[in-house]
């Protein structure tokens, strides 16, 4: 650029030597020199401002261009590149479209307070502390929602006309700050109201000045009343409706609480009934409600104990009350109908004493027709007994002493049965126990009533088959009349088999064939194959004594099998170990009731492929069948790793191959990337003794690593304090929470190498700060001019900023004093 002006400067020489002959030419060459000089200079100022020109904003870290233009000064960028929530102060609310300028009062940025009363005075006058933000916010200094939270809080919530009300309305001074001492009594404010109320007049009625006895915060007006009646006096009825005055004419205390007081013209007034002339007594409530005098409903049972139903509801008082006699009256039928008693003639109740208790008979709804309720007394009339007349049973009009049994009235019927004779064989008088009340016949003994039940083809049989010698003492054992069939009967023969005499055993009631022998009832219940045979197929020598173990009958069977040979392998003769009742053949062999349970390939293999020694003490350690495998594995070489010979550790019953070991039965469980490496990666050695810790197998690792540089600085061969075993790039050194934070803050991302701060790579206990920020010592000197103990060097400068930031921690004085006096310095 500056050689362009120079050349412009040269040449215009020879531009003013030419003027007389081009004067037109000679003026645009000059125009544009001019319009070139502008541009070298609107390129220059900027910078020359920055590194020369004080800005008028004081000393903060932004670039000019970031607010202002190159049009004017005082004309800023729309919008604007800064961002204000970089200074630690972030716009919200109302503060997002306040003019710069509204705060910004002064052109020297720095100078502006952060805090609420730096720009809005404080009317309450610090009152309420110095934290605005308990009650207003950003977006809106009159906070409503948040007046009504404090008012809560503070045991005045803000209801009804309260919620509409202005500040000022209470607090009165809020100017001068009055907002705490305010009284929450209802009379401090409510005086005035008080005194101007005269529906009721308050002071006339001596009320107290507890407002909310009547009155409510939540109303919203005064005039709105809620007063809850004294318990002693609840307000229902008509009374919920009436104006106080009604009942207070004069005052509200000592009210009379009776309803005599305010009701004795309605009271005198009532003449059906005459109130008066029945000397009724002035308790109101018995027949009447606080709805409304008419239509009185008295209470005859709770007042009398005498219940007004049925025909007694038609009649007037006076039919009864006599005389106007209210109390001393009967209760009791026969007091107001003995005539009725005494009249009847059918039946005479007279004649046959009939008890005086007329409910028995007769009902409240009319004297006729009377209905005796027969199941009062100790004879229900059912059956044939129901359509009868009295006089049938009750000869003579005679009611009282009727015996109620059967056989008193049945007595004829009784002796006259022949077929059976009831009286030869002393059969029970009780007739119910085979007639019913239906009819006399047919009749039906029940058997199932007795010891012996009828069941099966017992129950077509006649009464004489059983009973040919009577009806008492009759057996009841079934060998008493099937003797004879027990003793005829060949296959089998039940008397040289000397069989039981309980018939039932094997025969039923239904027919004595065909007989079914429940063998589920012996100590052999029959199973499988043992179902189909016949009885003589296992009872060859008799029912007596007959053995129960399968070696009885199977000895033959045992001793001819040869694959594999029972005798000579010693088999137990527990036949059912491997035998079911279903078949001698195919045998199972349940080898889980072994030592030696079969899972796996083993489920597969023939019996002879373990047991080619014989049954008896086959071995059940795996290496006994599978030393060949162990001694012929090359990968890896079990012999000579000399591996242990407990198969299962490493293999399964499934198969030989693929084996998998569990490194995490060992000391050194594989984790992260260890997990995914061949045996051979770590065991190239071999398998015993393998070192565990890191360094063996990672020491290219540890010294070819050169950020840092682990020997140089020398580092410890313990892996594990920075690094983990999924990464080895991946540390878990904790510089931010030990030392200082280079992975957070501001020197997050200002870093490459260790060694941008550990200027000495063999020791990392000395770092620099310096390096990176280039500060001239004399303005250092001249900002720490105030610190006491200020020293130019990097171990100061982490003691006053261990975070990074620049805001400068509290010195500690007294170390700083015991420098000076030793006349340390930097």
């Amino acid at each position: 650029m500056f050689c362009f002006i120079h050349n412009g400067i040269y040449d215009s020489g020879s531009m003013f030597a030419s003027s007389q002959t081009n004067p037109i030419g000679n003026a645009m060459k000059r125009l544009l020199f001019t319009v070139i000089l502008l541009a070298v200079a609107a390129y220059s100022l900027p910078i020359l401002a920055q590194s020369s020109v004080k800005s008028p904003h004081g000393d903060i870290k932004m670039d000019c261009f970031s607010c202002h233009t190159t049009e004017s000064w005082t004309k800023v960028k729309q919008p604007m590149d800064f961002d204000h929530d970089n200074t630690g102060f972030r716009l919200m609310g109302a503060h997002k479209f306040t003019d710069c300028m509204s705060c910004h009062q002064s052109a020297k940025f720095a100078d502006i307070g952060i805090a609420c009363a730096d720009c809005h005075t404080d009317v309450h006058q610090r009152s309420f502390g110095i934290d605005c933000a308990s009650c207003h916010t950003s977006d809106n200094w009159n906070s409503q929602l948040e007046v009504f939270e404090t008012h809560a809080s503070r045991g005045f919530p803000l209801t009804g006309v309260h919620a509409l009300a202005d500040c000022q309305s209470c607090h009165t001074n809020a100017g001068a700050g009055e907002f705490r001492g305010i009284s929450q009594d209802c009379a401090s404010c409510h005086t005035g109201d008080f005194a101007r109320a005269d529906n009721p007049n308050h002071i006339k009625a001596s009320f107290e000045l507890q407002c909310l006895n009547c009155h409510q915060s939540a109303a919203v007006e005064w005039q709105r009343v809620e007063y809850e009646h004294p318990e002693s006096f609840e307000l229902k009825g008509a009374h919920a409706f009436a104006e106080c005055r009604d009942c207070h004419e004069q005052t509200f205390i000592g009210t009379p609480k009776n309803c005599v007081n305010c009701h004795q013209p309605e009271f005198e007034a009532a003449v059906s009934p005459n109130h008066t002339q029945f000397g009724f007594p002035t308790n109101c409530e018995t027949c009447h409600t606080e709805t409304q005098w008419a239509g009185a409903e008295f209470d005859h049972l709770q007042a009398s104990g005498f219940a007004i139903n049925g025909a007694h509801q038609a009649i007037l008082c006076t039919d009864c009350h006599t005389n106007n006699q209210i109390t001393g009256l009967p209760r009791d039928c026969a007091g107001c109908h003995q005539d009725d008693f005494n009249t009847v003639q059918e039946p005479n109740h007279v004649q046959n004493n009939f008890p005086l208790n007329c409910m028995v008979c007769h009902t409240e709804a009319s004297w006729e027709p009377a209905t005796f309720d027969h199941n009062l007394t100790g004879f229900p009339l059912t059956g044939a007994h129901q359509p009868l007349d009295c006089a049938s049973c009750h000869v003579n009009g005679q009611f009282s002493g009727t015996p109620n049994d059967c056989f008193s009235c049945h007595d004829g019927d009784f002796n006259s049965v022949q077929e059976p004779n009831h009286v030869q064989n002393n059969f029970s008088m009780m007739c119910l126990d085979c007639h019913t009340t239906e009819a006399w016949e047919p009749a039906t003994f029940d058997h199932a009533n007795t010891n012996f039940p009828l069941t099966g083809a017992h129950l077509q049989l006649e009464c004489i088959d059983c009973h040919s010698s009577g009806y008492t003492n009759t057996p009841t054992q079934c060998i008493t009349c099937h003797q004879s069939d027990f003793n005829n009967v060949q296959d089998p023969n039940h008397v040289q088999n000397n069989f039981s005499t309980m018939c039932l055993d094997c025969h039923t009631t239904e027919a004595w064939e065909p007989a079914v022998f429940d063998h589920a009832n012996t100590t052999f219940p029959l199973t499988g194959a043992h179902v189909t045979l016949n009885c003589i197929d296992c009872h060859a020598q008799g029912y007596v004594n007959t053995p129960t173990d399968c070696f009885s009958c199977h000895d033959n069977d045992f001793n001819n099998v040869q694959d594999p040979n029972h005798v000579q392998n010693n088999f137990s003769m527990m036949c059912l170990d491997c035998h079911t009742t279903e078949a001698w053949e195919p045998a199972v062999f349940d080898h889980a009731n072994t030592t030696f349970p079969l899972t796996g390939a083993h489920v597969t293999l023939n019996c002879i492929d373990c047991h080619a020694q014989g049954y008896v003490n086959t071995p059940t350690y795996c290496f006994s069948c599978h030393d060949n495998d162990f001694n012929n594995v090359q990968d890896p070489n079990h012999v000579q790793n000399n591996f242990s010979m407990m198969c299962l550790d490493c293999h399964t019953t499934e198969a030989w191959e693929p084996a998998a070991f569990d490194h995490a039965n060992t000391i050194f469980p594989l984790t992260g990337a260890h997990v995914t490496l061949n045996c051979i990666d770590c065991h190239a050695a071999g398998y015993t003794n393998t070192p565990t810790d890191c360094y063996s197998c990672h020491d290219t690792d540890y010294n070819n690593t050169n950020n840092p540089n682990h020997q140089a600085a020398g580092f410890p061969t313990d892996c594990m304090v920075c690094h983990n075993t999924s990464n080895w790039t991946q540390t878990t050194w904790d510089h931010d929470g030990q030392y200082f934070p280079i992975y957070s803050g501001k020197h997050q991302g200002e870093w490459n190498n260790c060694t941008d701060c550990h200027v000495n790579p063999a020791n990392y206990q000395v770092f620099e700060c310096i390096v990176c920020h280039e500060h001239r010592r004399s303005e250092m000197d001249d900002e720490h001019s105030d610190v006491p103990g200020y020293v130019y060097e990097s171990t100061a400068c982490l003691n006053c900023h261990p975070n990074g930031e620049e805001k400068v921690r509290p010195p500690r004085h007294r170390r700083f004093d015991r420098l000076n006096r030793t006349g340390y310095s930097g």
